[in-house]
């Protein structure tokens, strides 16, 4: 095999395959990404066997003498490395039948030993599979709204992924990890028979990565789901789990509405909690008509912190507790310019949702409280 490229394009498509390739493995040849010709397109594929990314690139393809259909695992650690570290310029990459690689420029030669490509893990195929069609920046938005909630404890696998349930109308797209909650109904994604799947976050995140203009065409089959964004393609497998009653942890009796400035109290609580207790991360609101009190205190390091910021509350004055780590997520994930809260008591969660909803989507977000500390 042998084509050239630009180094720029290339190391663009490897940098997207790339987070699929573990930093260790067992088996060396998942280090490396797999390099294919398909017609007269280079194929760039990389898996961890549970993740596993396509990129497709335009190149031009010569003749050397070997098959034009080799396929040959090439080192990615120091391919990358190696194009990072030079200009854009226009590399010609030669392999030959030992698995030899080696890559040429104006400025230098650089040559590498990689696999044969015929050992490389086949990747899951998605044939006749269940197909979700929508806009490749709705797919990325859900994404991002949701996917930051996930959990990481493998002890709860279901919650380690972002549930899926698609139907003819609209999606609601939920994600939780116990301590904060998202759900998104999205209508402009939608699917002919119902769908209801539980996606790993990480395949979701590097979905998101990938995502560019055009539509996204996902497709679900044999336990496995694929994100196909015209020249890269993401597949990841399933969580085959139960995934918890969202819908029974989310309050509907919340007597009590605060209304803010988004912006105003993101600022505050990212200030005051730089005086919060480092194992704690506890940050107190005290709710009244007219202002919004937010407070910290380490006693340990003897510091505290308070700030006032205006706000619309319409109830008797009321103080709970947060995690300022999930507060500040939780408030960087709303759009628009003020942020609504709604409580029943300071022991149960809180639902945050844009005070102005956008359209074709309802985002709602549930953040537990923790216990207050007892100074003033």
């Amino acid at each position: 095999m042998k084509f050239t490229a630009s180094s720029a394009d290339l190391l663009r498509a490897l940098s997207t395959v790339n987070g699929a390739v573990p930093s260790k493995s067992t088996l060396p040849i998942l280090e490396c990404v797999l390099f294919e010709r398909v017609d007269d397109r280079l194929k760039i594929a990389a898996t961890d066997l549970e993740i596993s990314i396509v990129q497709r690139l335009s190149v031009q393809f010569e003749q050397n003498g070997t098959d034009a259909k080799q396929r040959i695992a090439v080192p990615a650690r120091r391919l990358l490395d190696t194009l990072r570290a030079l200009p854009d310029l226009s590399v010609t990459v030669t392999t030959d039948a030992e698995f030899n690689v080696e890559l040429t420029t104006d400025q230098g030669r650089y040559k590498m030993v990689g696999y044969d490509g015929g050992d490389y893990p086949a990747l899951p195929s998605l044939d006749d599979a269940q197909t979700i069609t929508a806009d490749s920046a709705l797919v990325k938005h859900a994404i991002d709204k949701t996917g930051f909630a996930a959990s990481k404890d493998a002890l709860r696998p279901a919650m380690m992924g972002v549930l899926f349930q698609v139907r003819p109308d609209n999606a609601t797209i939920v994600a939780t990890d116990g301590h904060r909650l998202v759900k998104l109904v999205a209508d402009g994604i939608t699917a002919e028979e119902p769908v209801d799947v539980i996606v790993p976050a990480g395949a979701l995140s590097l979905a998101a990565k990938a995502a560019g203009e055009g539509a996204c065409t996902i497709r679900i089959a044999s336990g496995y789901v694929g994100f196909d964004f015209g020249d890269t393609q993401v597949v990841g497998r399933l969580i085959e789990e139960q995934y918890p009653n969202y819908e029974a942890v989310i309050p509907v009796e919340n007597e009590k509405r605060l209304t803010v400035g988004r912006d105003a109290m993101l600022a505050a609580v990212r200030r005051v909690a730089l005086y919060s207790s480092s194992m704690t991360h506890q940050i107190r609101l005290a709710l009244e008509s007219d202002a919004l009190t937010v407070s910290a205190e380490d006693i340990e390091r003897a510091s505290e912190a308070k700030e006032r910021v205006l706000c619309d509350y319409d109830a008797e004055p009321m103080e709970i507790g947060f995690n300022s780590q999930y507060l500040q997520e939780v408030l960087s994930n709303i759009d628009g310019e003020d942020v609504a809260f709604e409580f029943s008591s300071p022991n149960r969660a809180g639902v945050v949702s844009p005070a102005e909803g956008a359209d074709g989507e309802e985002l709602l977000m549930l953040i537990m409280p923790v216990m207050l500390n007892t100074y003033a």
